[in-house]
């Protein structure tokens, strides 16, 4: 059985700072910059991490991945940086649509007291959500939902991590991915695994190897530390 392990966020500039704004935005702090890249985001697990991955293709359509985030204010966010896409009064839904200050969609909902880790899901557009969602949390050990309470047509895997309130939501969308997810996630397993549930290999590095699940979303895979 594999573990959720991080989030990993892609940035074509060498020089980004987009960890401070996610650091503030989720509750975490950030990491050192390394010769290797920029700086990152740490909580008070391991599962609270943001990577932030140094790429050389810049950010050319939406986010097929995204994060729901909770704040107590839109101008909290604006302040930190971000800007306003779709108000939610606008929209009609119970969320403002916004985006980071390298363009990152992001999905803010509004409370007034906020948890210590304010990231509360995980947006996946989807070609056909129901088996995808299906088939992490077969990975994962966790369950899935239909949301049939809230009107259905996503379909959402609770308990992929420690944290209760964290969800990856699968919904569906018109549009194909075309690109490289520039947001996705990191576990821990066994490759063989993943490849016998019916994964994509994608490419070997010297800690981990890249991987698809069955509609091409990118991960990464990193054995158990020995010891």
């Amino acid at each position: 059985m594999a573990r959720f392990l991080e989030l990993c966020l892609d940035t074509a500039n060498p020089g980004s700072d987009i960890a401070t704004f996610w650091a503030a935005v989720s509750g975490g702090r950030t990491t050192p910059a390394t010769s290797g890249g920029p700086a990152g985001v740490v909580g008070d697990h391991e599962q609270h991490g943001i990577s932030v991955c140094p790429v050389s293709e810049p950010k050319t359509v939406k986010n097929r991945v995204h994060l729901d985030i909770y704040a107590r204010s839109i101008d909290d966010l604006t302040a930190l940086g971000a800007v306003v896409d779709l108000p939610a009064e606008e929209s009609g839904f119970r969320w403002t649509l916004m985006r980071d200050p390298e363009g990152n969609e992001f999905c803010a909902f509004l409370r007034e007291e906020l948890p210590a880790y304010r990231v509360h899901g995980i947006g996946v557009d989807s070609a056909d959500p129901a088996p995808v969602a299906q088939w992490w949390a077969d990975a994962l050990g966790a369950r899935v939902t239909d949301n049939a309470e809230h009107g259905g047509g996503w379909w959402s895997v609770l308990g992929a991590t420690d944290n209760p309130v964290l969800t990856m939501d699968f919904a569906p969308v018109p549009e194909p991915k075309t690109v490289k997810n520039r947001l996705h996630w990191d576990v821990v397993g066994t490759v063989e695994e993943f490849l016998d549930r019916g994964a994509t290999h994608l490419w070997d590095r010297p800690r981990l190897t890249v991987l698809a699940d069955p509609e091409g979303n990118e991960f990464c895979v990193f054995p158990e530390p020995k010891g």
